[in-house]
């Protein structure tokens, strides 16, 4: 199944990836001083190597995994959005608290609820998908049922950044 991502998004993952790669050598490296240090059944050095290499190499197939199912899509082409897709910004209000509320929609991968940006996942980023602006949408959340009205959509997206250059620059 295709996952959705920007191109920020998998560069970051791609970056993770072969930072990740790069620390096989140290991995066996610690391995094989730790096995030099004698009865494996009562090495403790030993046992630690090999478990954090074990966890690198999970974390490996799991990037590896996500960025062969990526779905890149790059929000900048958007041509002035209608309703709300993956990739745009959406400002809304609270119709409980009156409190505005700005999220971008990306990957799961990419979401950072801190910063505004928001799993298509998620039960706000299902809810507003397809809606547009003057929309209200319903959003049944762990704290209760939250009402938001579509204020604003917009692309707020630069394909071009450090991660995207530098990723370009290594091909």
């Amino acid at each position: 199944m295709k996952r959705p991502m920007t191109p920020r998004g998998y560069a970051k993952l791609r970056k993770e990836c072969q930072r990740l790669k790069a620390m096989r050598p140290q991995l066996a490296e610690a391995i094989e001083v730790a096995r030099a240090h004698g009865d494996l059944s009562e090495n403790a050095d030993y046992d630690a190597a090999k478990e954090r290499s074990g966890l690198v190499e999970a974390k490996i197939r799991d990037l590896d995994a996500k960025l062969a199912n990526a779905e890149v899509i790059d929000p900048s082409r958007l041509q002035d959005p209608e309703s709300v897709v993956f990739g745009v910004t959406v400002d809304t209000e609270d119709l409980d608290s009156g409190e505005s509320k700005t999220f971008t929609i990306v990957g799961e991968d990419e979401s950072d609820v801190q910063q505004g940006l928001i799993s298509l996942e998620s039960p706000i980023g299902r809810s507003l998908i397809g809606k547009q602006e003057g929309d209200v949408a319903k959003v049944q959340l762990p704290g209760g049922s939250r009402e938001f009205e579509i204020m604003e959509i917009r692309v707020e997206y630069s394909a071009v950044s450090e991660e995207v250059e530098e990723e370009a620059s290594q091909s």
